[in-house]
């Protein structure tokens, strides 16, 4: 199955019984990528942070099945003042965050390793040579596999890409921005803060890379294709059009509109991150749908 399973809620407002169930299933249809971080989700009242990891740990250690996951999770992001609920505390990417920060993750999920390990915000005030080679170094002590950036520019991308190579060390294999087929109004500021969207820009430097992965969260607005209101720096034209093909697409192969957005990411070669709050959720999600060239063309066409 070629999502990953976002567990943000895992902890908090989904409950242990509930997660668990969620990844049982996701497990059983063939899923295999969970995506979380060391920060889930720090901003609601009440959290910590340490819920979604936790949440995750006790599940590998009860279900005994590390072997069969790829565990995915990020530091950077998490307030080094207890009780923040904003980015402006954010705990950075110095050398001494990075190696105490995994230490922590590897505590909570119950494991000696991740297979993904991110830079989940950028941090300008610690020099990026610093941040590269304790990522390298996490690699290097076996406690990750493989490192990504998320919410990073292009060009920080590439600068710390580029200072890696040079050094011979673990370089971002992976990248993680916010991306749909609904597309914000230009310009706008999005009210979410750290969150950092897709570029054309980015999707060149990605395919002409060939060995950079693009991973998306928000990849289905949080509900709002389907349950829920969209937000307001998505009323625009654009929308509309977009929305009426959509919906066009979904009717002629009998899907949803949900099912639709995720098979036009992952025709892009684009791993979408999906968060579910129930199994009937994830069961949507699950179905594998297949867009051909015209279907794609139609959809890509729509500005």
């Amino acid at each position: 199955m070629r999502i990953a399973l976002g567990t943000i809620p895992f902890g908090t407002t989904v409950d242990e019984e509930t997660s668990f169930a969620i990844l049982d299933r996701f497990v059983e249809g063939g899923g295999t990528i969970l995506d979380t971080a060391n920060n889930y989700p720090f901003w609601q009242d009440g959290a910590t942070g340490d819920e979604s990891e936790s949440t995750i740990g006790r599940w590998l250690a009860s279900r005994r099945n590390r072997d069969t996951v790829v565990i995915s999770t990020k530091c950077g992001a998490r307030p080094s003042v207890p009780g923040a609920r904003t980015l402006d505390a954010a705990e950075g990417l110095s050398a001494g965050v990075v190696r105490a920060a995994i230490e922590g993750s590897l505590r909570r999920l119950g494991t000696d390793h991740v297979d993904v390990y991110w830079a989940h915000v950028d941090d300008r005030a610690t020099p990026l040579e610093e941040t590269v080679a304790a990522f390298d170094e996490v690699v290097r002590a076996g406690q990750a596999r493989e490192v990504g950036a998320s919410n990073h520019a292009t060009w920080r991308l590439e600068r710390a890409r580029a200072l890696a190579a040079a050094r011979g060390g673990a370089r971002y294999g992976h990248v993680q921005l916010r991306h749909s087929y609904l597309r914000p109004r230009p310009g706008v500021r999005l009210p979410e803060g750290g969150h950092t969207l897709v570029t054309e820009e980015l999707l060149d430097y990605v395919r002409s890379e060939g060995d950079l992965r693009l991973w998306v969260y928000s990849s289905l607005l949080a509900g709002a294709y389907t349950a829920k209101p969209l937000p307001e720096h998505y009323d625009h034209p654009g929308t509309t059009r977009r929305l009426a093909v959509l919906d066009e697409v979904a009717g002629e192969i009998g899907a949803t509109r949900n099912q639709v957005v995720l098979a036009w990411l992952r025709a892009q070669d684009i791993l979408p991150i999906v968060g579910v709050s129930s199994v009937a959720q994830l069961e949507e999600i699950m179905t594998d749908v297949k867009l051909d060239a015209d279907l794609l063309s139609r959809l890509d066409a729509t500005a």
